[in-house]
């Protein structure tokens, strides 16, 4: 049977992985957009919408059978008062009204995925979390992340499934977080960041879309889902595992100090690469779900760095 596929904010990164896994497919994928972009491009409809009101979109939620929401201002940013009140407001805007239009639905869809970060669990140093876990992290990232799911959690969808994706960093092909990394390695300064101890909880894209698709084709599952690599890694064996794959044979480490400067210097957070998450997922692991990548070392061999 051809699924019609909605995906809000699907067309940033991610939802780029899953439209060039699916486009050849019989599938139907609506795809909602802040960007001015096509009306079609192949079998992709992309519609305009503003990610927080009700509006014509909400036609294309009828007779759907899965939405996926992926909309959320992108993390890599200066901290400023501006840039949190947007982070925030892109994710739980987009969320909520996304929950209105489903609870209002003549014919909803059957499955709602929601986005989430790992983040949530702040620095959690040594220490593993899984889906069973609820002892979350302090601080912003982790608030915008218990915000972000509460709403999502308060909407009135009864007849429709809902798991949240609680992501790590998604390795993609075409770059995406991981150009900076590579950009330091080849610059000779792709050394240990910070301590080097702390832990990158990471999934390949061919990975991100399986798990999605798994999710889809296996309606028992629900609540909290955790898309992560089942083997996280310190920061020394990341940096150390691009050096050898780019064959650059030294990187000069970057102490806290510099990276906060530099952090500063090129406009982002040194949070987001000094803070660790070891997350990984119970429930995949219970249900011997297969990884394509689960080592770091054959996920970046086939990125081909």
């Amino acid at each position: 049977m051809k699924r019609k596929i909605i995906i809000a904010g699907g067309s940033g990164a991610l939802g780029a992985s899953l439209i060039d896994a699916w486009k050849n497919h019989d599938v139907e994928i609506v795809v909602l957009t802040r960007k001015k972009v096509p009306a079609q491009e192949g079998r992709v409809r992309y519609i305009t919408w503003d990610a927080r009101s009700l509006g014509s979109w909400q036609q294309a939620i009828e007779g759907s059978d899965v939405v996926i929401n992926l909309v959320g201002k992108s993390v890599n940013c200066r901290y400023t008062e501006a840039n949190k009140r947007e982070i925030i407001r892109s994710r739980v805007d987009a969320t909520h009204v996304l929950g209105t239009a489903i609870a209002q639905a003549t014919a909803p869809p059957s499955l709602w995925i929601n986005a989430g970060s790992v983040a949530i669990f702040g620095n959690t140093r040594a220490s593993i979390k899984t889906e069973a876990s609820t002892d979350f992290g302090e601080g912003f990232s982790s608030g915008v992340c218990k915000r972000w799911e509460s709403v999502f959690w308060d909407a009135d969808t009864p007849f429709t499934r809902q798991v949240v994706l609680r992501m790590g960093m998604v390795l993609q092909r075409k770059g995406g977080v991981l150009k900076p990394f590579v950009k330091l390695v080849r610059f000779g300064l792709g050394g240990s960041i910070g301590t080097g101890g702390q832990y990158i909880s990471w999934l390949h894209e061919a990975d991100f879309v399986r798990v999605v698709e798994w999710v889809i084709e296996n309606p028992a599952v629900q609540g909290i889902l955790h898309a992560c690599s089942p083997f996280p890694v310190s920061n020394h064996v990341f940096m150390r595992t691009i050096r050898q794959e780019l064959r650059v044979p030294f990187g000069l480490p970057n102490p806290a100090w510099s990276t906060k400067i530099g952090a500063w210097l090129i406009g982002t957070e040194s949070e987001l690469v000094l803070s660790g998450r070891r997350v990984v997922s119970r429930l995949l692991k219970k249900e011997q779900f297969e990884f394509k990548f689960p080592e770091i070392v054959t996920a970046f061999r086939n990125l081909a760095l």
